[in-house]
């Protein structure tokens, strides 16, 4: 039975060397990250309403910035990634990068040919402004006073970023899942600055079944008394809200990846053989789904994960611009957009519909379905048949060939 002190305990022990919040803090080693001061005279303007200034920026680069600066490529992480796209970190939690097997010399996002970006996104928790970030006004986290933010609001952070170090026109804005969010805003809001986007496992704006998942994903965090409304950072290790965010991140990872993949690698297996008449004996898929959601909690931070799920709720390219075909109409660059045919998350009629309009309003715009057991996480996992429509997509389009 659980706890008078923590209703939401499990019966089973959870750890309790969990720190309250997994960001990244002032003090904490660097690794690989370089950071930018953004919006220090005037306050950006969030979609909202609201303002924030003084934003810190943390990105990560790789390979050289032609004379000309035009073999820049941004990339767009999704929900819990970060800046550290590629190569071994050496100072952060993710060890090697989130997208290794596509970015790096001779790999689909070549490093001997293009200059790779990618940034902390506005409201993350790993070196750019977020809910763990000190409120000036306060002189304490954010946490959840930290404002609503947008995909949009997202974008202008990372335009901001791409001025500070010289470039005017991206080569290619490519992401997934939510970092393909980020590059239909980017050639919508700056059509002009953009040759070419590769939006991945993504939509033109989130279904009700995609928000009904991170709702209820929100609520399991709000709902852990140790989340504290949002005021944890001071909490001593196994004293934060990780128990509710494990089980957010567990219940998220199910629609990450596939019925048939979870077959395939569990079936019915047990973690203890011969036990299963016990409440809490476990199935082997049930062990995977309480690593992950620690894994998480260690790394992340659960006021960060909370406001980058409502940014995603709230992408919709047709708000303020009467419809999705309008704001498509906006779009000046080649589109690739690719589908994980398992992808029962970001099912593939949505970047169909991508294709579909974008060819409707007379843009260029190609379409591949990656066959893959491994669901919604096949934009990450399946980096060789990702890898190879990508990289001839931004093979063609350094050519001038699109």
């Amino acid at each position: 039975m659980a706890s008078d002190e923590h209703p939401l305990s499990h019966p089973r022990d959870w750890p309790t060397d969990v720190p309250a919040s997994g960001a990244w803090k002032p003090g904490d080693p660097v690794g690989n990250r370089q950071f930018v001061e953004l919006f220090t005279e005037r306050p950006m303007m969030l979609e909202g309403g609201e303002s924030l200034g003084n934003i810190t920026c943390a990105y990560e680069t790789w390979g050289t910035l032609s004379p000309t600066a035009d073999n820049a490529v941004l990339v767009c992480h999704a929900l819990t990634g970060e800046s550290h796209a590629a190569g071994q970190n050496t100072g952060g939690p993710q060890g090697d990068g989130w997208w290794k097997d596509l970015i790096g010399p001779g790999l689909a996002i070549d490093t001997n040919r293009y200059f790779v970006v990618c940034a902390n996104v506005l409201g993350g928790c790993q070196g750019t402004t977020g809910p763990a970030s000190i409120n000036p006004a306060t002189g304490k986290p954010f946490g959840a006073a930290f404002p609503t933010v947008s995909i949009r609001d997202i974008v202008r952070v990372q335009a901001s970023m791409a001025t500070h170090l010289g470039i005017e026109t991206w080569m290619g804005v490519v992401g997934g899942s939510m970092g393909g969010m980020q590059v239909l805003e980017w050639a919508l809001m700056y059509p002009d600055r953009v040759r070419s986007i590769a939006p991945i496992a993504t939509t033109l704006g989130s279904s009700a079944w995609q928000i009904s998942w991170s709702a209820v994903g929100r609520m399991i965090v709000a709902l852990d008394p140790k989340w504290n409304g949002g005021d944890y950072y001071d909490a001593a290790p196994g004293q934060g809200p990780h128990v509710g965010f494990a089980i957010a991140r567990s219940l998220a990872q199910i629609t990450y990846r596939s019925d048939e993949e979870f077959e395939s690698r569990f079936g019915r297996s047990l973690v203890e053989p011969h036990q299963i008449f016990g409440s809490w004996d476990r199935f082997q898929v049930e062990s995977y789904l309480d690593y992950h959601g620690v894994k998480l909690a260690r790394r992340f931070d659960a006021n960060s994960y909370l406001t980058l799920n409502k940014a995603m709720d709230l992408h919709d390219v047709a708000r303020n611009r009467q419809s999705r075909q309008c704001a498509l109409e906006r779009l000046t660059a080649p589109v690739l957009t690719m589908s994980i045919s398992s992808d029962t998350l970001y099912h593939p009629y949505q970047q169909q519909e991508i294709h579909d309009l974008v060819t409707a309003v007379g843009g260029h715009s190609e379409y591949h379905v990656v066959e893959s057991p491994f669901g919604h996480d096949g934009f990450l996992v399946e980096g060789d048949a990702v890898g190879a429509k990508l990289g001839d997509f931004l093979e063609r389009v350094h050519k001038g060939d699109l």
